[in-house]
């Protein structure tokens, strides 16, 4: 995934952050229910091929929301307008420094996963899965934000 979309997908969780803690499980639950249906149209994976690839999937995906929701969780106070107006150019430096160490390690369990993968699907299905996670991902921000516009009107 490129950054914008890492982004736009943090912000998207940071968001659902102000709900309850009931009602961000609810939702974490229904999003992942509609993701699972997505992917398991989109790369119609045998009986065999899906058998191994869940388990495998499920455990990266929950990883891969623990670091974007817990390590990022961390950096939201320090992205208000004050907190970064009083900040100074060391601990700015230093902010950085663990983003990008955030960033590195989901690059790094994304690697792990695809070379997993590569024992269980063949490689046209792993850019498949990569392609349907975009897609999805593009998806459910598009509702979003068209759920916001007619929040507006």
């Amino acid at each position: 995934m490129n950054f914008r979309k890492i982004l736009a997908l943090l912000l998207l969780l940071f968001t659902c952050s102000f709900h309850a803690q009931e009602n961000i499980n609810d939702k974490k639950e229904q999003i992942r229910a509609l993701k699972v249906a997505f992917l398991t149209t989109e790369l119609d994976l045998s009986s065999q091929e899906s058998e191994k690839f869940w388990p495998l999937y499920n455990a990266y995906d929950n990883k891969q929301f623990e670091i974007r929701h817990e390590k990022m969780k961390a950096y939201k106070s320090k992205f208000s307008d004050d907190a970064l107006s009083k900040m100074n150019e060391r601990d700015a430096a230093m902010l950085l420094s663990q983003m990008e160490a955030s960033e590195e390690e989901l690059f790094l369990l994304r690697k792990k996963f695809s070379k997993s993968l590569r024992s269980i699907l063949p490689a046209i299905k792993i850019i498949k899965l990569k392609k349907a996670e975009d897609d999805f991902n593009r998806k459910l921000l598009q509702q979003y934000g068209d759920r916001g516009k007619r929040r507006d009107k």
